[in-house]
């Protein structure tokens, strides 16, 4: 096949699927004291409407871990996810030696569905990670 035409079969069979990338919709929101309005961290979900599911994603500042914040913020995420947006699924990941932030999604009802062993780096080292999930007719306020 000429490069010509392999340039032109590959861009007409890539074309349909460049709108998959851009139906994705971020939703960040910010985790604040109840009484001093301070910063605390950010809970997040990133909506792909193909498939209607999303990931599940949080950071808390070191001060405030072990307190249940994290567990409080994702959990009126996932409320969100699925009261307001009608998602059908909800998954997040964790790296393997962060038991506290899986300990978070078994607390709001997500079951272990894998490990994806060295699947990213961090800091020039491989890390595993745990994935989690709910579907919506699993979730239980």
């Amino acid at each position: 096949m000429k490069k010509e035409l392999q340039v032109s079969y590959f861009t007409d069979k890539l074309r349909p699927y460049r709108i998959v990338i851009f139906v994705s919709i971020c939703y960040s929101f910010a985790v604040l004291d109840g009484l001093t309005t301070e910063f605390m961290g950010v809970v997040g979900l990133q909506v792909n409407k193909n498939h209607n599911h999303a990931e599940l994603a949080y950071w808390i500042g070191k001060p405030f871990w072990g307190k249940g914040y994290c567990t409080e913020a994702a959990q009126c995420v996932l409320q969100f996810a699925f009261r307001e947006l009608q998602l059908n699924r909800v998954w997040a990941a964790a790296m393997s030696r962060n038991p506290a932030s899986s300990s978070v999604m078994r607390k709001i009802g997500m079951r272990h569905e894998g490990t994806f062993h060295q699947h990213v780096v961090k800091w020039g080292q491989y890390e595993d990670l745990e994935y989690y999930g709910i579907l919506a007719s699993e979730y239980k306020e």
